[in-house]
């Protein structure tokens, strides 16, 4: 009974841990794009405000801008704030971390892009948003595959940081079964999870880097 009762938590837990690594991907992949066109802008107030960010965000460490993120609002403004927001908080400083990160890897990409294929893109006819939508960014894809999977299992393991704001995702749980059981078990079944899910994830990214080679 108390292993099946353990193993329920957990599941709630693992629940949750995946739920902020998602939304943590669906925002912070596009927004990370657009941090790079703003670190990349001939804009210099533009620029400088992108470059502030991802100097900030990468910079401090993500337990300390979770707890920004939520204490933040009540702290400054002095908004209450019910336990409903801890998953908020959580989804809110992950997206704005992990968007610095990926706006990098974005940057790095599309500036390593010779010069050459812009021009060949204009002789032929292409606008500036055809060239890079259609030609630039699916060869920039795939270049920084490699480190976009580094991320994404950076972010798994990243996840278990969303306890310090009390989200009670897989560590937390894992954590309050081996306090009250004194018992390993829990942190090896949370290891176990992440090293799974990591290891599902790598599986994922390197069937799609092999789909797309045919740009080699």
């Amino acid at each position: 009974m108390q292993v099946n009762t353990m193993v329920t938590q957990l599941a709630g837990g693992m629940f949750v841990s995946v739920q902020i690594f998602l939304v943590t991907l669906v925002f912070s992949l596009p927004f990370g794009l657009v941090v790079a066109f703003g670190r990349m802008s001939k804009n210099k107030i533009i620029q400088t405000v992108a470059k502030a960010y991802i100097s900030v965000m990468r910079g401090t460490p993500l337990m300390l801008q979770l707890m920004v993120v939520y204490f933040g609002p009540y702290y400054l403004f002095h908004i209450r704030i019910g336990n409903s927001y801890r998953l908020w908080a959580a989804f809110i400083g992950f997206v704005i971390n992990y968007s610095a990160y990926f706006g990098e890897i974005y940057r790095s990409g599309i500036q390593s892009m010779p010069s050459g294929q812009y021009e060949a893109a204009k002789l032929l006819g292409y606008g500036k948003g055809q060239t890079f939508f259609r030609i630039i960014l699916p060869q920039v894809i795939k270049r920084i595959l490699p480190s976009v999977t580094n991320e994404i299992i950076t972010l798994v393991k990243d996840t278990s940081l969303a306890f310090s704001i009390s989200v009670l995702e897989m560590f937390a749980i894992a954590k309050a079964l081996a306090s009250s059981q004194t018992s390993l078990v829990p942190f090896a079944a949370a290891g176990i999870f992440y090293y799974v899910f990591n290891l599902l994830m790598a599986m994922i990214m390197d069937s799609i880097e092999k789909r797309l080679s045919y740009y080699e």
